[in-house]
């Protein structure tokens, strides 16, 4: 599953688990190649635009100091449930190998791919399986607006890369299906076009600010059930109103003063 991973991952952060050391951005050229066919767009477009994505996967985790430690913990978590039963797994096996050509791979990928080795999950595996999988949506989903935004103007082509590279993490390929069976442990967000979809709507709603504020601390991360419903995340959330500085004043000495909202001076409120 790793081999054919290889051979198909377009850079560092295409897992979605920050494996390399903060800050080392990389793509891998011949994927990416791979991956500009028949896409109808210069591959130094797809190179550009995937960088792009790649810089904004690296600003993120350097931004939120608290997000690589909480992606790997969740995977930690998974881990440390897995309870190997090997009486368990040779009779699943011996009862599926029943009626099976050995000498036919094709036979053999799919048992395989059908969960041969698919362990039971516990109820903390599953939170945690959840929990994984609902923040690398937000990563992604996160990093879809933010190069969105960076492109909508500027690149004409991002459109095109944007949408391919949406039904990439839809689809995934046979390397995210044989590494879900083997280890049981879905990588790619299946939610990106929700989660994009909630920043959008908050970022037009209380601004950029408000929309990365909310990387301020895990508490404050949209939950599946915000997701499901991305534009009723904070949906009574509006952009600050803005005040001059009489206004700031004239508050700040009420506030200070004690002085009484009925005031005829009331610019503030």
């Amino acid at each position: 599953g790793i081999g054919t991973l290889a051979k198909e991952v377009l850079s560092v952060s295409d897992v979605g688990v920050p494996l390399a050391p903060a800050g080392k951005a990389a793509l891998v050229p011949a994927n990416v190649t791979a991956f500009a066919e028949g896409l109808d767009v210069t591959e130094d477009d797809v190179l550009l635009y995937l960088a792009l994505r790649e810089a904004a996967h690296q600003r993120l985790f350097a931004g939120v100091p608290w997000l690589r430690e909480h992606v790997v913990g969740a995977v930690t978590d998974y881990a440390r449930g897995i309870q190997v039963d090997t009486d368990a797994i040779q009779s699943r096996i011996e009862e599926q190998m029943r009626g099976i050509d050995p000498s036919d791979p094709a036979s053999m990928q799919g048992l395989i791919e059908g969960g041969m080795f698919e362990l039971p999950k516990s109820p903390l595996q599953q939170a945690a399986l959840q929990r994984l999988e609902v923040v690398l949506a937000l990563v992604e989903g996160w990093v879809d607006e933010v190069v969105g935004q960076a492109t909508a103007t500027r690149m004409p082509a991002a459109g095109k890369l944007q949408e391919a590279v949406r039904r990439r993490r839809a689809a995934g390929g046979p390397a995210e299906e044989t590494f879900a069976a083997l280890v049981g442990l879905e990588l790619r967000p299946r939610r990106l076009r929700d989660a994009s979809t909630l920043w959008g709507s908050l970022r037009s709603r209380q601004g950029i600010e408000g929309r990365d504020g909310v990387w301020m601390h895990p508490d404050l991360l949209p939950t599946a059930a915000d997701l499901d419903d991305p534009l009723g995340f904070r949906a009574d959330a509006t952009a600050p109103d803005t005040m001059s500085e009489e206004d700031f004043d004239a508050g700040l000495r009420r506030l200070l003063g004690g002085e009484d909202n009925t005031d005829e001076d009331n610019t503030g409120e």
